[in-house]
């Protein structure tokens, strides 16, 4: 270890990042954990330009207004969305049991039924025909024996997924993988800062303004007539292998589509607004506690990203600085995560996994 304090210079070496000690002097730094890239840090801006792209309920984009600064200090996170492969060995070295396969206690829901309490998780199911767009009951059914390990219910198994990101995970089970792995979940900011590549302007996360530029899809989200009838023009018809498209300019993938990705904040739908008026904010937290006015008393965290269930009819959240939330027990096949650690400084070049 170098006895000196090091200041980390926003810049690259292949996956690495460069530190600069108080006498001038350059070193590399490791990367925290494999398949993990350098994200440099620095200040942006937050929120949404155009919110009424967003559709999933004409009130809900302004979520992500106003436009704000942040600033948030350099990190480490994973290449990927963490998948079926990565989350098995977790669980193989722990024996941890996620929510979805844990039954619900009568004494905390004495309301329902022993059926109803049993194990399970939330499944998109397409109608087989039209359905109004503001009824989502329409293509969530609730199946007993659904989670990571059967990810369409009963009779499923994880056969030819391993690369697939995991899903059914709720919050609980995301920040125990991540403890587990000695990294931790991003802050919203860290990861709207790491979606954005360095591009500070574009319409989407693939550093442009076309949804598909020269008829080349760059994400796993929902072409055709939602939610009943998917074409699959991007390859896909539901979840996709982990690095099916091009990486964003930090090495990122899937930072839009396939599954929405689980963030550390507390939702409020009035956080930007708050945040507005205070100046740049240096690393923030998230609020202090969670309130969505549409369902008051649920408590949320904060999604980024959007899911292979994103439309343009319907939730075309994987425009840049759009909001998602979830409630922190409930799990679906379309919610993942990735993670992110701190740095490591002092470790010398010769030691650096230049991936």
């Amino acid at each position: 270890m170098i006895a000196c304090v090091w200041v980390v210079a926003a810049s690259l070496i292949g996956l690495s990042a460069v530190v600069v000690g108080a006498n001038g002097s350059e070193q590399l730094m490791a990367p925290a954990h494999p398949g993990m890239v350098w994200i440099p840090g620095g200040e942006f801006v937050m929120g949404v330009t155009a919110p009424a792209v967003q559709i999933c309920g004409p009130a809900d984009a302004e979520d992500a207004t106003p436009l704000h600064s942040v600033y948030v200090d350099g990190f480490w996170m994973d290449e990927t969305e963490v998948t079926n492969e990565q989350f098995a060995e977790f669980v193989r070295a722990t024996g941890y049991r996620t929510i979805a396969e844990l039954p619900l206690s009568a004494e905390e829901f004495p309301q329902l039924t022993p059926e109803e309490r049993r194990d399970g998780s939330l499944v998109f199911a397409a109608p087989e025909q039209t359905v109004p767009l503001v009824n989502y009951r329409a293509w969530w059914q609730f199946r007993t024996g659904a989670d990571w390990k059967h990810p369409d219910g009963l009779g499923s198994d994880l056969t030819g997924r391993g690369r697939f990101p995991v899903v059914h995970v709720a919050y609980a089970d995301a920040a125990a993988y991540a403890r587990w792995a000695g990294k931790r979940l991003p802050t919203e900011a860290e990861w709207a800062f790491a979606s954005r590549g360095g591009h500070t302007t574009a319409r989407y996360l693939w550093d442009g303004d076309e949804l598909a530029p020269g008829g080349k899809w760059q994400a796993n989200i929902w072409q055709g007539h939602f939610p009943n009838q998917n074409t699959g023009a991007d390859g896909f018809v539901g979840l996709a292998t982990v690095k099916s498209y091009p990486p964003n300019s930090y090495g990122l993938y899937d930072m839009a589509g396939n599954v929405w990705e689980g963030c550390s904040d507390w939702y409020r739908r009035d956080t930007y607004e708050s945040r507005s008026t205070t100046g740049p904010s240096r690393n923030p937290q998230g609020p202090a506690e969670s309130l969505d006015p549409t369902e008051p008393g649920v408590l949320k965290r904060v999604q980024r990203g959007g899911s292979f269930l994103c439309s343009d009819q319907y939730c075309s959240r994987y425009v840049a600085g759009a909001r998602g939330k979830g409630d922190v027990s409930s799990s679906t096949n379309h919610l993942g995560f990735r993670c992110i650690a701190s740095i490591r400084v002092g470790v010398p070049a010769a030691d650096v996994n230049r991936g």
